[in-house]
Formats: C-alpha cells, sequence, structure tokens
C-alpha cells in the first residue's frame, strides 16, 4: 500500500513517572480533543506511529509514548521489569497523566497490543479506557485458552491450527535464549537491514520504516519481555474478561500471530469488531491511513454517532445477511446480467450503485430494487468514456464511499465477418467491451486498494473470450481481452487481498441479442437477423438470473473464472484439453 508523505508536526513532550521509571511522553494535537493513545511494541519506539499520527491529530489529542526500556524512557535489563503488569501499570500511569478528567481511546500494536489488553482486563479499566484497536498483538491468556481449546477436541482443523500458529511463533523460543539473541543482533541489527527486511514483509518503502536513535540498543533489551511473560502466560493462563469497546485489526499476512488465533475474542469481549486487512505484521508503516480510519471510525461509533458501513460489517455476533452493509458498483445495471445481479446482491442486503447508458432503465431497476425494500442509486454512463467515469467514481466514492464489489458488466455484442466489420464498428466494441472494464478497474481500483480492506472485482467476459469462430471477430476479440486483462489484474491485486473473478456466460437470452449489429447487411437483413437469434436464446432458456447467481456464488465461494451455462463449461473444457480440436471446428462451422 501507498502512504502519504507524514506532516511535520511539533510534539509536547513531558516525563510521567511510574514507579521507578520514567516514560517519555509526546503529545500532539489539541488537549480539550478526546485523547487517543498509540503504544508501541517490539522493536520499536513512538516513532513507529510517525505516518498516523498527523491522521489523527486533526481531530484528537495524540499520544505517544516510548515504553520502559525503549527510546528516551528509563532503559533496564532486569528481565522481571518487564512483566505485563508493570507494562499496564506504565500504561494506566500516562493514561492518567494526559487525560485525567476523561477515558482514553487506544490504538496499539505488537507488543504493546498485548500490553493494553492486560491493562484493559482490570476490573476498573471501562473507567479509564473508552475503546481499544488492537493491531497484531493478542492477548497472551485469550491465546492460551484457544490453544487448550482446540486441542481439547482434536479434529483435524483444531490441531492443524494450533499447529501452525506454533511454526509462526518459533522464533520466540530464539528470543528467548539467554545470550544467542542479544549476540546476533548485535551483529546484524543495523537500520538499514532492519528497514529492508520490514519493508519486504510488509510491501512498503523502506522509507516508511522509520526508527528512533536507540533502535540497536532496544532492540536487543526488549528482547526481554519475550522471557518475562510468554512461558508464563502459555503454561498458566487466566480467564480474562473486558467490557471495554475492542476493535481487532487482524493482519492475514502476520509472521507472528495466524488470524485463527483471534477466533475466541467473543469469549472474553463484550463488544467487539474484526477486521481482517491482507497485510504484513508492521501495518502502522504500510496502512497508516487503515488504521487511522478504523480508529477514528470506532471512538466516533462509541460517541454515539452512527456506525459506518465498513465497521458494521466488522460488528462480531451480528445477525447479518451475506452481503449486508456492503457497497456494490456495477455498470449495465438497467437490464439483463447487470440488472438481475443488482437485484440478486440487493436481496442479500447490499447498497447498491448501478448505472446504464440508459437512464431510464437505471432508474427502472433501481424501483424494482426499492420494491424489495432495498438501497439502489441510478446513474447514467458511457463506460468507453475514461473521463466520464473517473468522473462518475469521484461521484460515487464522495457520495457513498469504497465500493465492496465492482461488476464491469456493460456491453454491447456485434457479428458479421471481419472484412465487412469496419474500422469504426470493430473499435467501437473494444472501446465498450474491453475499455469499459478497464476504465472501470482503473477509476474504482487504486481506491478500493488503499483503503486496504480487500473487495471484489468481477469482470463480465464470455465463452466467446476462448471459442474462436466464424463471424464474430470482433466481439470474441473484446471479450478475450477482458479474460486475459482479468488475469494480469488479479496477480497484481493478490497481495491486496482484492479478488478478481472473470465471469464468462454462453448462450444467455438478454437484450444484448436483440440489439447485436451485423456487419455487412442491409438494415432489414440487420433486424431479421436480430430477431432470429433472439428466437433462438429466449428458446435456450437460460435467463440473466441464472448468471447473477453464478456471480453472487463466485464472490461468496472466490472463485476465480467461472465459466456459466453448460455449455460454456464444456468448451472452457476442450478448449484447455484440445485446443487443436476447437480450432479445426471453427474453420468448418459458420454460425451467422
Amino acid at each position: 500500500m501507498t502512504t502519504t508523505e507524514p506532516t511535520e508536526l511539533v510534539a509536547l513532550e513531558r516525563t510521567v513517572r511510574s514507579g521507578e521509571f520514567d516514560i517519555a511522553v509526546y503529545e500532539y494535537g489539541n488537549p480539550a480533543a478526546d485523547t487517543v493513545l498509540l503504544v508501541h511494541g517490539w522493536p520499536d519506539t513512538s516513532h513507529l506511529w510517525d505516518a498516523v499520527v498527523p491522521l489523527l491529530a486533526s481531530r484528537f489529542h495524540v499520544v505517544t509514548y516510548d515504553t520502559r526500556g525503549h527510546g528516551r524512557s528509563t532503559q533496564t535489563r532486569r528481565t522481571e521489569d518487564f512483566r505485563l503488569d508493570h507494562l499496564a501499570a506504565d500504561f494506566f500511569a500516562v493514561a492518567d497523566a494526559v487525560s485525567p478528567d476523561r477515558p482514553v481511546h487506544v490504538l496499539a500494536h505488537d507488543w504493546g497490543s498485548v500490553q493494553v489488553w492486560e491493562a484493559v482486563c482490570e476490573p476498573t479499566a471501562a473507567e479509564r479506557v473508552a475503546s481499544f484497536t488492537s493491531v497484531s498483538g493478542p492477548n497472551l491468556d485469550h491465546l492460551a485458552n484457544w490453544f487448550r481449546a482446540k486441542l481439547s477436541r482434536p479434529t483435524p482443523r483444531n490441531v492443524w491450527q494450533p499447529f501452525t500458529q506454533v511454526l509462526s511463533s518459533l522464533y520466540t523460543f530464539f528470543f528467548m535464549t539467554p545470550v544467542l539473541p542479544r549476540a546476533v543482533f548485535g551483529l546484524v541489527g543495523t537500520e538499514r537491514l532492519w528497514q529492508r527486511v520490514v519493508s519486504i514483509m510488509n510491501e512498503t518503502r523502506p522509507s516508511n520504516v522509520t526508527l528512533g536513535q536507540t533502535f540497536r540498543r532496544d532492540m536487543v533489551d526488549g528482547l526481554l519481555i519475550y522471557r518475562a511473560n510468554i512461558v508464563q502466560r502459555l503454561l498458566s493462563p487466566r480467564e480474562r474478561h473486558t467490557e471495554v469497546p475492542v476493535q481487532l485489526i487482524v493482519a492475514g499476512r502476520d509472521i507472528a500471530v495466524r488470524p485463527a488465533g483471534y477466533d475466541d475474542e467473543s469469549k472474553w469481549v463484550q463488544r467487539l469488531w474484526r477486521r481482517d486487512v491482507p497485510a504484513g505484521h508492521w501495518m502502522p508503516f504500510s496502512h497508516p491511513e487503515a488504521l487511522a480510519t478504523a480508529t477514528t471510525e470506532l471512538i466516533d461509533t462509541v460517541n454515539g454517532a452512527a456506525a459506518p458501513r465498513a465497521l458494521r460489517r466488522a460488528e462480531v455476533g451480528r445477525d447479518a445477511r451475506s452481503f449486508e452493509d456492503q457497497l456494490v458498483v456495477i455498470t449495465g445495471g438497467g437490464s439483463g446480467i447487470g440488472r438481475e445481479t443488482a437485484l440478486a446482491l440487493a436481496r442479500g442486503g447490499a447498497e447498491i450503485v448501478l448505472s446504464d447508458i440508459n437512464l431510464v432503465a437505471a432508474k427502472e431497476t433501481v424501483a424494482l430494487i426499492a420494491a424489495e425494500s432495498g438501497v439502489a442509486h441510478a446513474y447514467q454512463l458511457d463506460v468507453s468514456d475514461a473521463d466520464a467515469m473517473n468522473e462518475h467514481a469521484a461521484t460515487v466514492l464522495a457520495a457513498h464511499g469504497v465500493p465492496d464489489i465492482l461488476i464491469n458488466n456493460a456491453g454491447i455484442g456485434q457479428a458479421g465477418g471481419f472484412f465487412e466489420t469496419t474500422a469504426v464498428e470493430f473499435d467501437r466494441v473494444m472501446r465498450i467491451n474491453l475499455g469499459g472494464v478497464v476504465n472501470g478497474c482503473r477509476a474504482f481500483g487504486p481506491a478500493m486498494a488503499e483503503r486496504g480492506l480487500g473487495g471484489h472485482i468481477v469482470n463480465l467476459s464470455s465463452m466467446a473470450a476462448y471459442s474462436p469462430q466464424q463471424g464474430f471477430s470482433a466481439y470474441s476479440t473484446s471479450k478475450s481481452a477482458v479474460f486475459m486483462f482479468s488475469d494480469c489484474l488479479r496477480a497484481e491485486l493478490a497481495g491486496r487481498g482484492i479478488s478478481v473473478h472473470t465471469i464468462c456466460p454462453g448462450i444467455v437470452h438478454t437484450n444484448i441479442v436483440a440489439t447485436t449489429r451485423f456487419s455487412g447487411v442491409s438494415v432489414e437483413e440487420e433486424k431479421r437477423k436480430q430477431e432470429r437469434y433472439d428466437n433462438l436464446y429466449r428458446k435456450r432458456s437460460y435467463g440473466p438470473e441464472k448468471v447473477a447467481k453464478q456471480i453472487v456464488r463466485a464472490v461468496e465461494k472466490d472463485r476465480s473464472v467461472v465459466p456459466v451455462t453448460p455449455e460454456a463449461r464444456l468448451q472452457y473444457l476442450a478448449n484447455r484439453v484440445a485446443p487443436g480440436i476447437v480450432r479445426f471446428v471453427a474453420a468448418r462451422v459458420k454460425l451467422t
């Protein structure tokens, strides 16, 4: 994820006393606003939050601090000093100092999150903590209890999940050895090397990985936090509950904690939200905007504002329809496959933004959705016009938000021999069928990727994409290009958590058949052919609602390439197994 350059802010520095330790504290923004306390983990300091602070400081009183043994706080090499109860006491000391009259909101990462978990599970924590957004840091007691619960019912899945977590945690045993890690990190723990390693694991620029001046010392001394806590918590887990509202930000590519390790949190937390993000462990470096947005949404919600769509969807334990609180953008939604897909997803709870070159038809679809108590919005759009698509995207993003599902459905039919198909006709098909898909992905895709929460892009191709046949050179070429474009886009977006689905209908009766243009014939002959093929497709009795069902299933099951009709599936198999026979038949059979 590309991040914005952090804005230079001046911190108000102070020292907070916690027992025998001085904690270095840094404050930003308006002290009269709600306080957001940011807590770092190993081997970081408050510099972990350099890209996040500017995104929050315009609205909140933002406070960071160097945890004991790190940065400008008191140093120590005593293992006992890194026990979680001491770190939780430091947290409360800072919270009391910077926000004595109101509870604080918290955003914490890694071991910072682990120590805040310790704090929020104290009996009176809800009086001091208004909300807690946890990033890549579990409650160790909860994790140990999860292990025990899984292994007490040793099904293959229940054994496999703890096993993979153990594999992900093997590094901690090395960290807990008395001498070796200090020697190794003393040799290789240079700032530049660490920045490079973190940037690779999180797919971000090394320059985004900001480290403090005490990094080398902190990296070695901070390892004591592992020896002070892990064995004790895993062997003797406690029953730890909290009334503090908690939001989990779960990194799908986290090297330390597997996503399944958070599955039982609803047992311990009264109000819980969970966002699974396709990201690595150090999200404050790679996804600062996503963390700032998620934290702000939770703060606003616990303060009484209506929960935004993304947060509603993240609420754990809610009774929701399959596409509840998802935003879907569909082109060509005025009829056919686009209309039926809009109806199907609206029935699943989605809010629909649909466009069509025919605004009247688009509004008719909206009316059908509204009649079933759904929510939809109609826009007029020529998908072949890149400027119009960009303007449409800007309007949708401003008025409705970032789509969770983008469906590039708009298309036209074209038939006739290649030599009879004029350059203008050929270009028109490519601009709409291929250009419309490309324009939609280019207009909406960046916002979906930048948000960092994943999503789905559905591109309508065709059986014609892999079925060479006479009389359809323009149409088949456009759909084949959509097929390959989708393959390329799928590869590019895999790391962003955005799935790309290629839908390949076969013989389906929609209005595209009756409006297909035939090159090289008179107007009368074109009309005759349109009526003939429309009648044949009608007799096929395969309507657009069946394609819509397959689109919904493709999104739910995360299927990449979906030949829809029986003939589409058969042709797809034949083209993979015996492409020579497919070409032989195409050279001898003329359909038009």
